[in-house]
């Protein structure tokens, strides 16, 4: 090394009495740490490939090339400013990452040394790591829009995550921000699905933006996050509307006040609409209803196969508020369909102009079975916050809850 041995003095500095400003030249002269860094590029290595690239299946590693200088400090981020951590031995010989790589990505690592007279030296060097061979795509749902308050967010996956520790890493960079802010977590509908809501539904006038940080990120073995497209969506009144099936009505409120009272009919036995709160799935002006859709078999004294109009869906089985003009003499009276909740036509096409997608239906007092949370549409507010909870990687490390796909049945409407 060229550079002349230097004298610590900084003990001796604190100990002057006289005026800090006659002394401060002398003292800083006298410090190695007050020297301009040398280059020390020749000082340091990286693992990288004959490519210039780092696998990010590997640890990034530092090595100080010799013993005439040590390693002082490590600081790598990537370009979204996502800093790499890392341990340096404490003979300051080399430095390992102890966080994944990100997979595709840019890095800027800045290494402090100091050689054997105590000089400072400095390397900036930039790097890429190697695409991922396999990529995590995240679709986020629904589309940007205008929803409900009991609205839940989605988040489909390309591929199946099945350990606790990547479900973690995976809800860790989906971020959901609301204004009001409210409580909220994510939870794991199968290996492949996540939903999201608040304990409470959201508050009316609300805004919720969703984002994914997964991109690059390690995920599992060969795994690394993709790019997912970010969505806003704006939260309308509390629109809820609430049927007693044993009193035949549906109550229909707008942030808490009444403004509908319909007189409906709902499932006869045999064919009881589900109890519990779903959601507003789609809103279709006609469908054609057939008995064979949902097992009824043609000719039986059940079957049927209807012109509908004014079709509310609230599960993908098929289950509805809409325009049932043939049972008018049993709306507020008897329950007579065959699972949906069926009204006038005036009453229908009111109740299909007035809600939008992620309103709230509720049925209560029916002898049928609970609304399923998630298989046959959003029955998320039918499962109890503590519960919900459980299904969060990250709130409960280690759970693994199942859960079948909520398209798995689908467009079976009946009446």
């Amino acid at each position: 090394m060229s550079h002349k041995p230097r004298i610590r003095t900084a003990a001796s500095c604190a100990l002057l009495i006289a005026p800090l400003a006659l002394f401060a030249s002398a003292c800083t002269d006298s410090h190695p740490l007050s020297a301009t860094p040398y280059d020390a590029s020749d000082e340091i290595s990286f693992n990288e490939d004959e490519g210039g690239r780092i696998d990010p299946e590997k640890p990034l590693e530092i090595s100080a090339k010799s013993g005439d200088s040590r390693i002082t400090d490590v600081t790598a981020t990537d370009a979204s400013g996502r800093y790499l951590r890392g341990e340096l031995t404490a003979d300051g010989s080399r430095w390992r990452s102890t966080s994944p790589l990100a997979a595709g990505a840019h890095y800027t690592v800045r290494v402090s040394t100091e050689d054997e007279d105590g000089a400072p030296g400095r390397r900036t060097a930039d790097f890429d790591t190697k695409p991922a061979d396999k990529s995590l795509r995240v679709t986020l749902g629904p589309d940007s829009g205008t929803y409900g308050v009991g609205q839940p967010v989605t988040a489909q996956l390309s591929h199946a995550v099945k350990t606790a520790e990547g479900r973690a890493t995976v809800e860790r960079a989906l971020h959901v921000d609301s204004r009001p802010s409210v409580e909220g977590a994510w939870h794991w509908v199968d290996s492949k699905t996540l939903h999201y809501r608040p304990q409470e539904y959201w508050p009316a006038n609300s805004t919720v933006q969703v984002r994914s940080t997964l991109d690059g990120i390690k995920v599992g073995k060969n795994l690394y996050g993709g790019p997912a497209k970010a969505l806003k969506l704006r939260i309308g009144d509390r629109l809820e509307a609430v049927t007693d099936a044993g009193a035949h009505t549906m109550t229909v409120k707008r942030n808490g006040k009444v403004i509908r009272t319909i007189p409906v009919t709902t499932g006869k036995p045999g064919f009881d609409t589900r109890n519990g709160v779903k959601v507003v799935l789609a809103k279709e002006p006609y469908v054609r209803m057939n008995g064979e859709t949902v097992g009824i078999a043609e000719g039986s004294s059940e079957s049927y196969d209807l012109d509908v109009y004014w079709a509310t869906r609230v599960t993908w089985s098929g289950e509805y508020v809409h325009a049932a003009p043939w049972s008018a003499g049993s709306q507020g009276a008897a329950n007579v369909s065959h699972g949906c909740t069926g009204m006038s036509t005036e009453n229908a096409k009111w109740f299909f102009d007035t809600v939008k997608l992620g309103d709230i239906v509720v049925v209560r007092n029916s002898t049928g079975d609970m609304m399923t949370a998630f298989d046959n549409g959003f029955g998320d507010w039918n499962v109890d916050w503590a519960k919900w909870q459980e299904g969060s990687a990250v709130m409960l490390a280690g759970s693994l809850p199942g859960g079948g796909s909520p398209q798995s049945a689908r467009l079976r409407p009946v009446v």
